[in-house]
């Protein structure tokens, strides 16, 4: 085992395998950042639904036009610069997600609001697979733990938008949408900071690196991800629908108002970050397939009572929904980086983009559901999904393959 992590350690030029905090600190932070930014989006849906007098299937399809730019680029990005590494892509990438910001706080039509949201997309696109292989560099042979403080970044920062977006947008007209642009602007200059470490790692001595095999056959690989993509499908569709629509749901079902029903999303998502920031961790010591077999299939008792329950009992179970459901994500995208080590690029493209394309997706069909069946039935039909996690069965133990 010994053996194992000491090329890796010397690899990124710390010896002893000693985690670079620093780094993994201010990627975790730009990811607060740029994440915070993000859920912004959909905490001002019922504000540009009303002011631009829009259909839910509309409101569907600017998360869709926002995820797929996201998605449709990451795997690409991802292959590319596992093979040609570009450290200087992550604030680059940033200064198009300023750009959407900007942009949508003037937009005065639904489809300047697409393009906005397009842009945004664009820079989500080449900061996460980019940003997941800073997080590995830095890992000091801990990948469970980097990635779960860097998924926890991310997870704290769309906690945090809908209270953000509530203090300075909610009442206040679209234009304060450009204060947002003051934190890009900070996550710019981070970026600049960890590019040029990336950059100097990139530049040592590279004697330890080793040829990069599977601990498994092609097949065996090729169909473990199929099922890890199956339960990141079960995972993200379910999240979709409470990120996207809660607000709604909690309004439609129960009366609240906007301000209060923004206060129990941020609960959903303080949950959805804590849990996060567990499964890496947990991973690490217990194995990444026991957490991902209680992460989906656990959250399933929950999220069928969910339609049924009270407001006080609605707002408890989306907060042990969040916390169970949200731990699997840092495993699974290890769990894949171990299946196909030397492609942490392309794996974290393909993942985080599936995450963002299929919860697009899903945020536009059950737009168009709510707009004919009603709100509340998008949580009964949402509500079968993690039961999917049965599928985890099929996975192989890469952990024990190892020894």
């Amino acid at each position: 085992m010994n053996t194992a992590t000491a090329p890796a350690a010397t690899a990124i030029g710390r010896p002893h395998g000693d985690t670079v905090m620093r780094i993994l600190g201010v990627v975790a932070l730009v990811h607060l950042l740029n994440d915070l930014t993000q859920a912004m989006l959909p905490s001002i849906y019922p504000m540009l639904k009303a002011e631009f007098g829009l259909t839910f299937t509309q409101v569907g399809l600017i998360t869709l036009t926002f995820q797929c730019t996201a998605s449709l680029l990451q795997p690409w990005i991802g292959a590319y610069t596992d093979k040609r590494p570009m450290p200087f892509l992550l604030p680059m990438g940033m200064v198009a997600t300023l750009v959407g910001v900007l942009m949508m706080s003037f937009a005065s039509s639904f489809h300047a609001l697409l393009i906005s949201a397009a842009l945004i997309g664009v820079g989500s696109s080449t900061f996460h697979p980019e940003a997941s292989r800073v997080a590995r560099a830095a890992s000091g042979g801990r990948f469970g733990f980097a990635q779960s403080l860097f998924q926890v970044g991310g997870n704290a920062g769309s906690a945090l938008g809908p209270v953000l977006a509530a203090a300075v947008i909610i009442g206040r007209g679209q234009a304060n949408i450009a204060w947002f642009a003051v934190l890009v602007v900070a996550a710019i200059g981070a970026l600049v900071y960890v590019s040029r470490w990336h950059s100097h790692h990139l530049a040592q001595p590279k004697k330890a690196a080793t040829v990069a095999v599977s601990p498994l056959p092609k097949a065996k690989v090729y169909g473990a991800m199929t099922v890890l993509a199956l339960l990141v499908f079960s995972k993200y569709i379910y999240m979709s629908s409470l990120t996207s629509y809660y607000t709604f749901y909690l309004i439609d079902k129960f009366g609240v108002s906007v301000s209060n029903a923004q206060m129990y999303l941020f609960l959903f998502l303080a949950a959805v970050a804590a849990g996060t920031f567990m499964g890496g961790p947990i991973g690490d010591r217990i194995g990444r397939k026991r957490v991902i077999w209680m992460s989906i299939l656990g959250a399933a008792p929950f999220t069928l009572a969910l339609p049924y329950v009270n407001l006080f009992w609605t707002a408890a179970l989306t907060v042990i929904i969040g916390f169970v459901i949200s731990s699997a994500f840092s495993a699974i995208v290890v769990f894949a980086q171990e299946l196909m080590p030397g492609k942490v690029g392309m794996v974290a493209g393909i993942f985080f983009g599936l995450m963002f394309g299929i919860s697009g997706i899903g945020a536009a069909a059950m737009g168009h559901i709510a707009d004919v069946s009603g709100i509340a039935y998008v949580y009964q039909l949402c509500s079968y999904l993690p039961l999917l996690g049965i599928l985890t069965v099929l996975l192989p133990h890469v952990e024990q393959q190892k020894h």
